[in-house]
């Protein structure tokens, strides 16, 4: 497994990172402890979850095998874990909010769950349409300052608003952003256009979400929709519905044709592309602990890299 920077911050995580959304719902127990010990026996570090993915569910269960893996907080220390903050278990339900107490409120509820007293990477997980930007900004480095998280960052905001939070943090001298997290594939390259470059320049790593377009880049929905997957899911399907149109197609037979000739399977192809771009990691989820290993395949995990001329034949039909 190769490592790399995350931005201009001396975090180091494996290329490649783990994603729980579908543990404690679709994953059970036993399936999310073999994905945990394939990722950690293929040398991976970083691990994403959310107090959004099954309602807290995920980070329960992975606070569960942290526990079991790991006999103390020395040993865990090998891996870094990220979550988003905002997400809110109110008595009315689920609300949202990246407010100074909506942001600490959730990253304690969140410890709580993980049984840990830091998390690595603190997301925040979007506007919430209310708070102003410099709140959000200066309670995300408050999480640092208070020793409750080692790294910030955001997700689902645009370039120009992250540049100015990331400004506001460096003038007032204050732990900055370090990360941000967007969905980022062959089918969904709109970070290109400006959220990439931003990074670049802002010495900002890109953690990719999404780097098997939601599954479609496998090859799995090719010539029908699995009963077991996510697209025939209730919870799910509206998710995976939008890259299973002619366009995603085209790009998953163009995959499909690259790992037959270079006989590596078309998640590791889709992967590749990725790997090649200026990108910190490349987040990946499985449902079942034998489909993380095809993830983690011999090419990819021993550091092989995509051919040129197969980077630009799928930087074209893309």
């Amino acid at each position: 497994m190769d490592y790399r920077a995350v931005g201009t911050s001396g975090l180091l995580v494996s290329a490649l990172g783990l994603g729980t959304l579908t543990w404690g719902r679709d994953t059970d127990e036993e399936e999310a402890r073999g994905q945990l010990r394939a990722f950690l026996d293929a040398g991976g570090t970083l691990v994403d979850t959310s107090p959004a993915f099954g309602d807290g569910t995920a980070e329960a269960l992975l606070g569960s095998l942290l526990s079991s893996f790991f006999g103390d907080a020395a040993a865990r220390s090998q891996l870094t874990i990220c979550t988003r903050v905002g997400f809110l278990d109110n008595p009315s339900g689920p609300t949202y909010s990246v407010s100074r107490a909506g942001i600490e409120r959730s990253l304690e509820a969140s410890l709580s769950r993980l049984g840990i007293e830091t998390v690595d990477i603190a997301v925040a997980g979007g506007p919430d349409g209310v708070t102003p930007d410099e709140e959000t900004a200066l309670a995300l480095a408050g999480l640092v300052t208070h020793g409750k998280a080692r790294y910030i960052g955001v997700s689902g905001y645009e370039p120009w608003r992250v540049a100015a939070m990331h400004t506001l943090l460096h003038e007032r001298h204050l732990p900055p952003l370090t990360v941000v997290e967007e969905e980022y594939s062959l089918v969904e390259r709109s970070v290109e256009k400006s959220t990439l470059p931003m990074c670049e320049a802002m010495g900002i790593g890109l953690l990719a979400t999404s780097a098997l377009g939601r599954g479609v880049l496998t090859g799995k929905y090719r010539h029908s929709i699995p009963a077991t997957s996510r697209a025939a899911s209730d919870h799910l399907a509206a998710f995976i519905a939008p890259y299973l149109d002619e366009r995603p197609r085209r790009i998953v037979e163009a995959v499909a044709k690259a790992a037959d000739g270079l006989n590596w399977n078309p998640a590791e192809v889709a992967l590749g592309w990725l790997l090649a771009t200026p990108v910190s990691a490349a987040l990946v989820g499985a449902r079942t602990a034998s489909q993380l290993t095809s993830l983690l395949g011999a090419n990819l995990a021993g550091g092989e890299e995509l051919p040129d001329l197969v980077i630009e034949a799928l930087n074209d039909i893309s």
